[in-house]
């Protein structure tokens, strides 16, 4: 681990984890009969998504009142430093409302445009994974990394959001090219994303989702040695897809897309 990367954003990621934290237990305290309404992108939001936001922004301002907010339900704030966290209150809102573990509070920060610190708490499953830049990856305090896989037939491949790889380019491929693989699961973006920060498991594919779905998780699979890119080919989170794999299948990734 770098030592200077971790404790150059020490003092941010205390208060992330205080702010997730938080968020959890709002969201633990919320959850039972909680009624889902309909966005107009047809994405579930609840009072819980709400609540855990304004506990969550309100955090971050206290410590850090000249940093940016983009928020899933509409926080904003404008940077006075370039500096900007980029939060998902519940990310999995529709795992949520059914009661599943697989829901995560989401939280990054980005400096000058690139993602500098994230955390992503599955408090369900007793995660709380976290990086920063050139500080190294963890799950419990525990160092991640990549696995060492090198080959399709022996990788295991992840997605979310199944229904909409039928509107990708590639989708006439796709299916030979999943059959490839050892196996293949999907548990939702932050899980999947996580597991394969962890060596768990070798591609993740999210084809549809917001720059608060990806950038903990960039950051956090980046600093674990997971190569991530969108579908036009770029490394940033706002072109609305992403995929992480480990380095030596991005090559295959790459082909499938076709870039």
């Amino acid at each position: 681990m770098s030592q200077n990367g971790e404790m150059a954003f020490e003092h941010e990621l205390h208060i992330a984890h205080e702010a997730v934290e938080t968020a959890a237990e709002i969201a633990h305290r919320l959850q039972p009969g909680i009624v889902a309404e309909t966005k107009p992108d047809n994405s579930p939001v609840t009072e819980a998504d709400r609540q855990c936001e304004r506990a969550i922004v309100e955090r971050i301002l206290q410590a850090f009142p000249d940093d940016g907010i983009l928020a899933e339900e509409g926080s904003a704030a404008e940077s006075r430093n370039g500096r900007k966290w980029i939060i998902d209150p519940i990310d999995g809102t529709r795992d949520f409302v059914r009661g599943t573990p697989l829901w995560a509070n989401l939280l990054a920060l980005e400096q000058d445009g690139e993602i500098v610190a994230g955390v992503v708490n599955l408090p369900e499953l007793g995660w709380f994974c976290h990086a920063t830049k050139d500080g190294g990856a963890y799950r419990n305090g525990k160092r991640l990394h990549v696995s060492s896989r090198k080959m399709v037939e022996e990788s295991i491949f992840c997605a979310n959001a199944y229904d909409r790889f039928a509107k990708m380019p590639f989708q006439d491929r796709l299916g030979a090219w999943i059959a490839r693989f050892w196996a293949v699961r999907g548990l939702g973006g932050a899980a999947d994303a996580m597991m394969l920060a962890a060596g768990e498991v070798e591609v993740w594919l999210e084809p549809v989702a917001k720059p608060w779905d990806f950038a903990p998780l960039k950051i956090i699979g980046e600093e674990a040695g997971a190569v991530f890119f969108n579908f036009t080919g770029g490394s940033d989170i706002y072109s609305g897809s992403g995929a992480l794999c480990v380095p030596a299948l991005e090559g295959e990734v790459r082909a499938l897309l076709g870039l």
